[in-house]
């Protein structure tokens, strides 16, 4: 029998996609959970290079500032924070509005500490064609230089939020592992911004993973999702690939029940559906509650608890929570 509470003490546990922890005084809800990394959204749908500079400066600020914190660089700083009792920070873009049309600039966030980097947010960009695109038309050649360039920097490609075509090509051109930090399989829920079987397992195929994520519209029919029905997704990636390719990309956002009133949640959908960021066919208006018994990561011990009650073992339990990011951490990043 799972000693739960004692297996996820223990556990490397790591959230791969984390716009919330930009709202810094939640951040320790992370901690509360038992998480030894998280991934703040440095940015999403727009931004600059001057905005992404600065963004990640007020991350170090934050690290300076404070004795539980370490900026993650490599995967043996997620070791030590797991060891010292600290939260590691992965410093992650969502789209790639922040490198502006200079290569160079990746070069300057990789110095600053950004380690994942995700082409597109749903919208085409210079890079290619994103998931809520009406068109599929893959990489551009700049798109493909900056795949080169991030290869050379050792800094994850995240293929969330972006185009089939554009994924495929992005795992064409690449020599280091492609993941999708957060995406669901279509085959069990079909939102259109999931993924097909034949990305996941090309994705699962070139070392990378495509982490669960439990934003409601992406999980189920009903804004009230259960534990079950977010890891019915990850059973069914581990069916179709193996145990190694799964992991946690929850996607706890600012606009969740119990964060934002209805209403406030409601003026920001609003917007980035005027936007374009966003289409109601993929995003339906909120409340968004998340998988009852995680609706925050506060009670994330609650995933673990059930994870062994639906039959996985502990080391599988352990690879879903963050031995398999780890995995791809260290192949890519390096230690």
């Amino acid at each position: 029998m799972i000693d739960a509470s004692q297996l996820h003490r223990d556990a490397i546990i790591i959230d791969a996609t984390c716009p919330l922890a930009r709202s810094r005084p939640y951040i320790d809800w992370w901690r509360e959970g038992g998480v030894t990394a998280v991934a703040p959204t440095i940015t999403g749908m727009t931004g600059n290079a001057r905005s992404g500079l600065q963004l990640i400066g007020g991350w170090h600020r934050y690290a300076r500032e404070r004795n539980d914190t370490i900026i993650v660089r490599e995967a043996a700083d997620i070791e030590r924070a797991k060891a010292e009792g600290k939260l590691g920070l992965i410093l992650h873009c969502q789209g790639t509005a922040i490198i502006e049309d200079e290569l160079d600039f990746l070069d300057a966030y990789a110095a600053a500490g950004l380690r994942v980097v995700q082409l597109c947010y749903n919208r085409r960009n210079l890079i290619g064609d994103g998931a809520a695109e009406r068109t599929d038309s893959g990489l551009s050649y700049f798109g493909i230089d900056v795949i080169k360039r991030l290869n050379a920097l050792k800094m994850l490609i995240d293929c969330s939020h972006t185009g089939v075509r554009t994924t495929f090509d992005a795992i064409e051109t690449s020599t280091a592992p492609v993941v999708i930090s957060h995406a669901n399989a279509f085959q069990v829920h079909s939102n259109r911004r999931n993924v097909p079987d034949d990305l996941i397992r090309a994705i699962a195929q070139t070392g990378g993973l495509v982490g669960t994520v439990g934003f409601p519209p992406f999980v189920a029919d009903t804004n009230r999702p259960t534990l079950d029905q977010f890891i019915d997704d990850i059973v069914y990636k581990v069916e179709l690939t193996s145990i190694d390719h799964v992991g946690l990309g929850i996607d706890y956002y600012e606009g969740q029940h119990g964060v934002e009133s209805d209403a406030v949640a409601l003026a920001r959908y609003q917007q980035r559906i005027a936007d374009g960021h966003w289409r109601p066919e993929e995003y339906p208006p909120p409340p968004y509650y998340y998988p009852t018994g995680i609706e925050t990561p506060r009670t994330l011990e609650n995933l673990t608890r059930r994870l062994a009650e639906r039959g996985f073992a502990e080391e599988e339990i352990r690879k879903i929570l963050g031995l398999n990011w780890m995995r791809v951490y260290r192949q890519v990043w390096g230690n």
